[in-house]
């Protein structure tokens, strides 16, 4: 479903970000991608919905070149990838029903298919009873689920979370996980690039570490760790 073919990124000011990066992700696998601070972890899942282009290489997604796609096609391809930010980049005036129908409004979607899958997407993160909150009325925990609603109602084939505990106290956390891994079960495809290593080390799923821009492991049942 993801496929990276020899992908490098270097920046405009020379700083060298990823080199000859390689990986292959299955349909519905869950993936964590792990790493110190810029070892290129946000920059790998940006080449996915194309918020950056490699500097050369391949990415695949559903077997297109994201980087070669005319740029009136990527809003299409971002109906098909739902993500998550350590953020939440949540719009402060709208509720988070009318977060979460935005996504939905931008693809000229009939206004009754839309209150139906907001409603469904609010019911799977457990936020219907905060439809009609605001974001500065959330705790945090709430703030990533609205943005998980977000992110899954299109109902996309892959969902990609950076960071998406961040900023989450640890039970807070694992709640997030939880849900993250209950959306992969209903065929998701996921990725999630974390610094949490007892999360990575407790789900035990495929991990992918990136050292100075460089996939040094790539395990199955993996930890943060070796």
């Amino acid at each position: 479903m993801i496929e990276l073919i020899n992908v490098s990124k270097t920046y405009a000011n020379g700083i060298d970000v990823l080199f000859n990066v390689n990986l292959n992700i299955g349909k519905e696998e869950f993936v964590f991608i792990v790493g110190p601070s810029g070892a290129g972890k946000t920059t790998l899942m940006k080449f996915m919905y194309r918020d950056e282009v490699p500097s050369s290489g391949k990415v695949i997604v559903d077997r297109i070149d994201v980087a070669q796609l005319d740029p009136s096609h990527v809003p299409y391809l971002r109906r098909n990838i739902g993500v998550v930010f350590q953020d939440y980049k949540l719009l402060p005036r709208r509720t988070v029903f009318e977060n979460v129908a935005f996504a939905l409004r931008v693809t000229g979607a009939p206004r009754s298919t839309i209150r139906r899958k907001v409603m469904q997407a609010l019911e799977l993160v457990g936020m219907l009873s905060r439809a009609n909150a605001f974001p500065d009325e959330l705790s945090g925990g709430e703030k990533q689920r609205a943005c998980i609603a977000r992110a899954i109602v299109n109902n996309p084939p892959i969902l990609l979370a950076d960071e998406p505990t961040g900023n989450l106290d640890p039970t807070t956390s694992w709640d997030i996980i939880q849900l993250l891994d209950k959306i992969n079960r209903r065929n998701t495809t996921v990725l999630v690039a974390t610094h949490n290593k007892n999360i990575v080390d407790d789900m035990k799923r495929r991990v992918i570490a990136l050292e100075n821009g460089r996939v040094v492991r790539d395990q199955l049942l993996g930890g943060y760790s070796v």
